[in-house]
């Protein structure tokens, strides 16, 4: 069959992706920037072709796309910095439809929330209206809606761990009493997949669920039994929503207004109510702890597919994010360092796609950490993101508080754009040139001030990022594993 995959970039399309292939499927894949799209590896399959389309704004190019089967419908974007993120997910949803209408496939399938109660959060009804919309249209819909996904990178797996890792005490407020029923991803793509072309399930919906319907305070006293930890967990009816944002915020590695969407979310009971697809798909549901078993197994073989921090929602607020691919120099401020490499030139390679995430930054790490602590401290992403694979780097991936804008292992060059506060914008670049028959290594950092207050931060911190840069050079040719 021939799918059309939206969201290809996300945590989920990535995931499904590699089953659709599998199953020989032709996968035409929708995304916003094509400049972000993998090109290595299963990315170069003959079944995939890229599309690059921008559902908050047009849909001109549905003429140039074929006829399809089945679309998924996987855009999402509630990790926006938007308060009118509900907005942004319906005027979506509704291009998504038009460009349907025209290719005119059988079958959407939507992933989406589970929506039993009343009152919603904000979230919540925004995933209910996404299905109403994609109902408006001619074509069947088979939607499923699940509530929490473990597994390895998802926003509820990393915030989870980040609690039960950091905190053996902690003082929660009461909405880790409301009750929930969390799914293994590995049972969603199972869904996603079993449905495919499925008849008897066109225009019906269903609720996901795992076996175990659990309050968040047992699942983080369940992941820390898996983790072999003992915490001890004391909930209190003082802590507001927004007390409770920040807690998350400045605990895990969350954004703050993602943490402001969960803990809205978060005060919903999310229990699916019964159907039986899980019958007619013969799936065999995953309890929670092994979900977080089977998670951590793909962490610690390095297997990790996508993580939710790599993901740019449908209406991230800088759609021209890689426009920074060429790096400015008139009116900037630039540190180059060129280092002679007598060692290993693959080594010296291989260290730098290792940069960053636990290996660290080859010099000064507390430095780095702190800079992360004050990014935190002043509303940014911190330090926390850390990054998706030890070893593998894409275009788009998060690395710290970076965002990987070109990652050409094959030419030696690896790009950087700076996604902490900043005054202004920085880069940061290595090569690995060669010339006289000789191997060099060159870092180059650059940073473009806005204004007084930029050249100002540039100058405060030139000392300091004299021995950070210098440091880092000369320790990403030494470094062995």
């Amino acid at each position: 069959m021939k799918i059309l995959l939206t969201g290809a970039n996300g945590y989920i399309g990535k995931r499904l992706l590699p089953k659709l292939l599998e199953q020989g499927h032709e996968v035409i894949c929708c995304v916003r920037d094509k400049k972000r799209f993998p090109t290595e590896g299963l990315y170069k399959h003959p079944n995939i072709s890229v599309y690059e389309i921008d559902f908050l704004k047009d849909y001109s190019t549905a003429s140039h796309l074929p006829q399809i089967d089945v679309a998924y419908y996987l855009i999402h974007s509630m990790s926006d910095n938007s308060s009118h993120f509900e907005k942004l997910e319906e005027l979506s949803a509704k291009n998504f439809v038009k460009l349907v209408q025209e290719v005119k496939p059988k079958q959407i399938i939507y992933l989406g929330g589970i929506t039993n109660e009343v009152i919603l959060s904000k979230h919540l009804a925004s995933r209910k209206r996404v299905e109403e919309v994609l109902r408006e249209s001619a074509i069947p819909v088979t939607s499923l809606k699940a509530g929490i996904i473990v597994g390895s990178g998802s926003s509820s797996f990393e915030i989870i761990r980040d609690l039960v890792e950091k905190l053996p005490v902690m003082v929660t407020p009461k909405w880790l009493n409301t009750k929930t029923q969390p799914i293994a991803m590995s049972n969603v793509l199972e869904y996603l997949m079993g449905v495919l072309g499925r008849e008897v399930t066109f225009n019906n919906s269903y609720d996901i669920g795992g076996p175990d319907v659990l309050t968040y305070k047992q699942m983080l006293l369940q992941f820390a039994e898996v983790r072999g930890l003992k915490r001890f967990i004391f909930t209190v009816p003082v802590m507001t929503p927004k007390i409770s944002s920040y807690w998350l915020y400045f605990i895990t590695n969350t954004s703050f207004k993602l943490a402001s969407n969960l803990v809205n979310s978060m005060k919903v009971e999310v229990i699916a109510t019964s159907n039986n697809l899980k019958e007619i798909l013969n799936i065999q549901s995953i309890t929670y702890k092994d979900a977080v078993k089977l998670a951590f197994q793909n962490i610690e073989q390095n297997s990790v597919i996508s993580s939710w921090k790599d993901s740019l929602s449908s209406s991230y607020k800088d759609n021209s994010l890689f426009d920074h691919i060429h790096v400015p120099t008139n009116g900037c401020y630039i540190d180059k360092r060129f280092k002679p490499i007598s060692t290993d030139v693959e080594q010296v390679l291989n260290n730098i796609w290792s940069v960053g995430g636990e290996r660290g930054w080859y010099y000064g790490n507390w430095l780095w950490s702190f800079r992360g602590f004050l990014d935190k401290i002043f509303g940014g992403v911190g330090l926390r993101r850390g990054r998706t694979n030890s070893t593998v780097i894409y275009s788009g991936d998060t690395l710290d508080f970076w965002r990987v804008l070109v990652a050409d292992k094959k030419n030696n060059r690896l790009l950087l754009y700076a996604e902490m506060k900043l005054p202004g914008e920085a880069w940061l670049e290595f090569k690995i040139n060669q010339k006289d028959g000789l191997h060099y290594l060159e870092q180059r950092a650059t940073f473009r001030p806005k204004g007084l207050l930029g050249r100002l931060y540039w100058y405060l911190l030139w000392p300091v990022h004299y021995f950070v840069f210098n440091g880092m050079a000369k320790n990403l040719i030494r470094y062995k594993k």
